[in-house]
């Protein structure tokens, strides 16, 4: 009786916690059903009780195992067995709990053993076992329409993101309706900064990407220098290989005097331009390293922008 007693604490203990997604089943089923097991286990013979153990231990596929072995070998109590493993398969604690499995189980033992003691309970069981089945569903139901929620308010953000993108083009154009045109270009080639000057001022500023070989001043064709000295815009290119290019007027006078003393060619075709085209959309991350031939890279937003602000015959000074 000892043994009996500590079986109904743990099976009423254990199934007071709830099932999946934290639903439980009424404690008045439970526990009239748990204790109908324990009183039977008392006149049980060895096959129950080894089965019972396992269960108590927590046990439970071993324990189903069993079960289904008492079936077989003893089918005077197959209707004792089925509602063992409906307890088991539903039980809360059981990691692998499966309510359809549990459900088979009560419903084969409520039609193939109409006069057992346990057709009773097994009919309350099947009540409520469909109750918490149909509040899964509800609740997976619920998850589902979260989740796509969660993934509409990502495609809102990448909309508003989109949006920002649009604000900050419209306010550039502003900028240069108010501000323009620039009188000077300057660009800082140890800074990898160019601005856009009016009256001695600054007007903006741009993060740029220079020729892969970017200390010291342009020499030679292929080099691979960003120039240094005064030069002019003299051209543009709206169909260019990089999105719209602004033509720098290298070489000057100095640049192939330097070239002839060293006999090679001055080299030439140096630009302001943006990024190449079919690859806009590295945009501010070109400006990690300098990789032209000797131009000055911006993003092609800020190209457009500086296209707006400076005209044919602007000054360009690039210092070192």
């Amino acid at each position: 009786m000892r043994r009996i007693a500590v079986k109904r604490e743990n099976r009423q203990a254990m199934f007071g916690r709830g099932g999946a997604h934290g639903i439980s089943f009424p404690a008045c089923v439970l526990v009239a059903a748990f204790l109908l097991c324990g009183c039977g286990l008392s006149r049980a013979g060895a096959p129950l009780k080894e089965a019972d153990g396992l269960f108590i231990r927590g046990d439970y596929e071993a324990s189903l195992h069993e079960y289904e072995k008492i079936r077989e070998d003893h089918p005077q109590v197959g209707d004792r067995a089925l509602f063992e493993m409906g307890i088991i398969h539903a039980h809360p604690m059981n990691d692998r709990r499966d309510y359809a499995k549990a459900l088979g189980c009560f419903e084969e033992l409520i039609r193939d053993y109409p006069a057992s003691p346990w057709r009773h309970e097994s009919e309350r069981m099947v009540f409520h076992l469909g109750n918490v089945t149909m509040k899964d569903k509800m609740i997976d139901a619920q998850q589902a329409r979260i989740e796509t929620l969660e993934q509409e308010a990502g495609s809102r953000a990448g909309e508003i993101a989109a949006l920002k993108r649009k604000v900050a083009e419209l306010e550039g154009m502003v900028f240069s309706l108010e501000k323009g045109p620039a009188d000077k270009v300057l660009i800082e080639k140890k800074r990898r900064r160019l601005l856009l000057i009016k009256d001695g001022k600054a007007l903006k500023s741009y993060r740029i990407a220079l020729g892969e070989n970017p200390d010291g001043p342009k020499e030679r064709q292929g080099d691979n220098r960003t120039p240094e000295g005064f030069y002019v815009i003299d051209a543009r290119n709206r169909d260019s290989r990089y999105h719209l290019s602004l033509h720098i007027s290298y070489p000057n006078g100095r640049d192939r005097k330097r070239a002839k003393a060293l006999g090679v060619p001055p080299g030439g075709n140096i630009m302001i331009h943006g990024i190449k085209n079919g690859f806009s959309a590295v945009g501010d991350a070109h400006a990690g390293s300098d990789w032209t031939n000797g131009c000055i890279a911006v993003t092609d937003g800020e190209i457009e922008e500086i296209e707006r602000l400076v005209p044919d015959g602007t000054i360009v000074e690039i210092r070192p």
